[in-house]
């Protein structure tokens, strides 16, 4: 199994308009296919699942966000950022435990908090 969390960094900050990438990763090695999933929490709301396995958008996600993944690496990028994208950001994934059919690891990853900026 995959040992401790995946690293995002820990703020990303534009103006409205602009594109933003945050990347996850695990550390070393290729993500495994069940792929890298996002999450976005605002303030006092519940989290809302944004990209799972590396590129699908969840419903009603708009096609601003979209994820994708190269190596160990998986990304996602926010198009012409608004500032009701502020908010934190997480990702997290599954990896198999190799010991029970059918089990896996659970992983987050550590936090990127979106900034944006008044043009």
């Amino acid at each position: 199994a995959i040992k401790g969390t995946l690293t995002q960094a820990a703020s990303e900050s534009s103006s409205p308009g602009q594109t933003v990438k945050i990347s996850c990763s695990k550390g070393s090695g290729s993500l495994h296919s069940y792929g890298i999933n996002w999450l976005q929490q605002k303030p006092g709301q519940a989290p809302r699942l944004l990209i799972h396995g590396n590129s699908n958008r969840a419903t009603g996600v708009p096609d601003r966000f979209s994820g994708s993944a190269s190596g160990d690496t998986g990304y996602l990028t926010i198009s012409n950022l608004q500032a009701e994208d502020e908010a934190v950001d997480y990702c997290f994934a599954w990896y198999p435990t190799g010991s029970v059919l059918h089990s896996a690891s659970f992983r987050w990853g550590t936090e990127t908090k979106i900034f944006t900026f008044p043009l």
